[in-house]
């Protein structure tokens, strides 16, 4: 088993769902990205995405794409991002997952970028612009190194191909929860729950959501049917301004923002609701 495999099988024995923030690498620089990482490690986070900042993001909204356009402007580089990652991960309890463009992993090659992202401490990736047709040789070279190539199911995948797409992902199965780019919404479509829970029932692989999940109650209507909650843009937009206010002030509201998910995430009530 992976990390990430042992990490939700602890989870569903003790009958708890993962709480999994998604952050940018070296917004606002690569130290500030270590902090973040023990951070949300300390306040009950089970897996942290770090996305890999690239010049021309896949499905990425404003709020993202503005952290990317920060960080890449204070020249992060892929090599200061291992390295920063590398520091700290020794120190961090949960699995952390890289998400990347592939034309960042093309350059450097697929399986020495896992050779280098493993070392620094990451367990898998999510690589959103690689068709699940053709990811046969980074997905058989990140199985070599039990590294888990994570796989994406959008609202408009057939449900033949998302069932497809399933038998071929590794770690979890990255459940899209709305068509179009990431960002927080007020509400998520009605259909979604009944989607997911559909999706369980055909497959053992752990189904975690993302794309909009912003709020206590968005994770109270999903936490029933999902393993995981991805939240991403509402935790990077209270990161935005962390280059000018005092780091700890930050560090703390991000405390405070995902202990509230957790709590909320624990709540498990019996049956799910309607998304709204």
């Amino acid at each position: 088993m992976t990390r990430i495999d042992q990490l939700f099988s602890t989870l569903r024995e003790s009958g708890r769902k993962a709480l999994m923030p998604f952050i940018t690498a070296g917004d606002p620089d690569a130290a500030f990205t270590g902090d973040l990482l023990a951070t949300l490690a300390e306040h009950g986070c089970d897996l942290i995405e770090v996305g890999i900042p690239y010049s021309d993001p896949i499905a990425d909204g404003p709020v993202i794409q503005a952290s990317y356009t920060r960080a890449l402007d204070r020249g992060i580089r892929l090599d200061d991002i291992f390295e920063a990652v590398g520091r700290v991960a020794p120190r961090i309890p949960v699995p952390l997952v890289a998400m990347c463009s592939y034309a960042i992993v093309h350059r450097v090659g697929p399986e020495r970028f896992i050779e280098r992202a493993k070392s620094a401490g990451f367990s898998g990736a999510i690589v959103p612009d690689l068709m699940a047709d053709e990811a046969g040789p980074l997905a058989a070279a990140g199985r070599e190194r039990d590294f888990d190539l994570i796989q994406l199911v959008t609202p408009t995948t057939p449900r033949d191909r998302a069932l497809r797409i399933a038998e071929v992902s590794r770690g979890f199965l990255y459940y899209v929860s709305v068509t179009g780019i990431t960002g927080e919404r007020s509400s998520l479509p009605p259909e979604l729950a009944d989607n997911v829970r559909w999706m369980r029932e055909r497959t053992g692989l752990p189904i975690c959501v993302g794309f909009g999940i912003a709020t206590e109650d968005h994770v109270r209507t999903l936490a029933p049917v999902a393993d995981g909650l991805i939240v991403g843009s509402a935790l990077v937009r209270r990161i935005a301004d962390a280059s000018v206010r005092p780091r700890t002030e930050v560090l703390d509201e991000v405390g405070r923002f995902v202990d509230r998910l957790r709590a909320a995430l624990d709540e498990r009530p019996s049956e799910p609701r309607q998304c709204h």
